[in-house]
């Protein structure tokens, strides 16, 4: 009796985990495997802090998609970040990318600095990789034919023109005080970009350039640099470099009672930050950027800046561009209905992507630039940053000339 019963309980036993084990395979073939996605920035060297930045607006997207089900055109699979460190260099880049397709990612996106975005992007392109620029800003980055890159946010050409412009009008609005400028960079693509843009551009808007100053990265002390500056009188000093050097020009300038009409910043690299508005709020107040933003009338923008801030970091242009290039990869991913990077390249292509955080509109990619990405012009006013241009955006008005302390 007991033993009909132990063989009929065991039978029922055997019978429901035979069932389980059948359908197990069923589910994990619904689910999908996971669809691994490079995500490269210089989280150490000289470029770290912005690095760091980058990697947490990327791995804030990529548990946000998850979280919302995944790829759903791929049975809900997952995306695993495949985090990689440029070191700050485009050859830490270079080194990354060759592992990332070694370990058989789809796409890789970040690279930051315009260096290694350039360095990577080409690397990735031997092996026919997507790969989706988050920051870089040389306009040669998308201008070599390589049909693996696209690039999210706005190159040299657009924001220098948009500089340029909102320049002159924040300056004959103010009755044209300012007529000398003087340029400051860092050496490497992006700083020595964007100073012969200017040099080229600055004297047909009716500026007059005193100088223009070219600083490795990193420096460590801007004393020589700001007694030039002190020297010459410049009406506007344009910084361009990354945010260290960025932050300790501006304090030493500050040190030494060096007060121009203006510190106009193009892609000024701590102009449009938090973290140098919260930590030295007296170099950093009047400071005039034009630059990456979120679009502060998104509610989606503005609740990521929650998510960020109680984690305790700082809501950085290098978090929302990243955030928003792994939204663009998995929407093409999404389309495309597949891992295969060919097939993402093509989605990618043809994306019209509007679910991003960034004052754009929907996204469209012309040669790998997308065509509706655009800068917005900020300045530090009251320990806060506001818009100040375009109109649409705007929360403040721009205080020009500069107050004399």
């Amino acid at each position: 009796m007991s033993l009909n019963r132990l063989n009929r309980r065991t039978f029922l036993q055997s019978t429901a985990l035979g069932a389980a084990v059948i359908a197990a395979p069923s589910v994990l073939r619904a689910q999908g495997a996971p669809v691994k996605v490079g995500i490269l920035h210089p989280v150490s060297g000289a470029l770290s802090y912005s690095g760091q930045q980058g990697r947490l607006g990327a791995q804030m997207a990529v548990d946000a998609i998850n979280a919302a089900g995944g790829i759903k055109a791929l049975g809900g699979a997952k995306i695993e970040a495949i985090l990689g460190d440029a070191q700050s260099t485009p050859e830490g880049g270079n080194a990354e990318v060759e592992k990332m397709n070694s370990a058989g990612v789809s796409a890789v996106v970040g690279g930051y600095a315009s260096s290694i975005c350039l360095s990577a992007s080409q690397t990735a392109a031997r092996y026919d990789l997507p790969y989706v620029v988050d920051v870089g800003v040389v306009d040669s980055i998308v201008t070599r034919g390589l049909k693996n890159t696209f690039r999210f946010g706005p190159g040299f050409g657009v924001i220098a023109k948009t500089a340029l412009d909102n320049l002159v009008a924040i300056n004959e609005a103010a009755g044209k005080p300012a007529k000398t400028v003087m340029i400051v960079h860092e050496d490497s693509a992006f700083g020595a970009g964007l100073a012969k843009l200017l040099n080229a551009q600055l004297p047909e808007r009716g500026f007059q350039i005193l100088e223009t100053i070219a600083h490795p990265t990193p420096t460590r002390d801007f004393n020589n640099v700001a007694l030039k500056i002190k020297a010459q009188n410049p009406d506007i000093v344009i910084p361009a470099n990354y945010y260290n050097e960025y932050v300790l020009l501006a304090r030493t300038m500050q040190q030494q009672r060096i007060r121009p009409k203006g510190i106009y910043s193009v892609l000024g690299g701590a102009a449009s930050s938090y973290k140098f508005v919260k930590e030295f709020p007296d170099a950093a107040e009047y400071i005039m950027d034009c630059n990456h933003w979120f679009d502060p009338k998104n509610p989606k923008a503005q609740e990521l800046k929650k998510q960020v801030e109680a984690k305790g970091q700082f809501y950085t242009y290098e978090v929302y561009m990243n955030y928003s290039c792994v939204l663009l990869l998995a929407d093409a991913i999404e389309r495309a209905a597949s891992a295969d990077r060919a097939k993402i390249i093509s989605a990618l292509e043809s994306s019209t992507f509007s679910g991003h955080v960034m004052p754009y509109g929907p996204t469209k990619f012309i040669n790998g630039q997308n065509q509706g990405a655009a800068p917005v012009n900020t300045q530090v006013l009251k320990k806060d940053i506001e818009v100040i241009l375009p109109a649409a955006f705007a929360s403040a008005k721009a205080v020009f000339p500069m107050p004399r302390a």
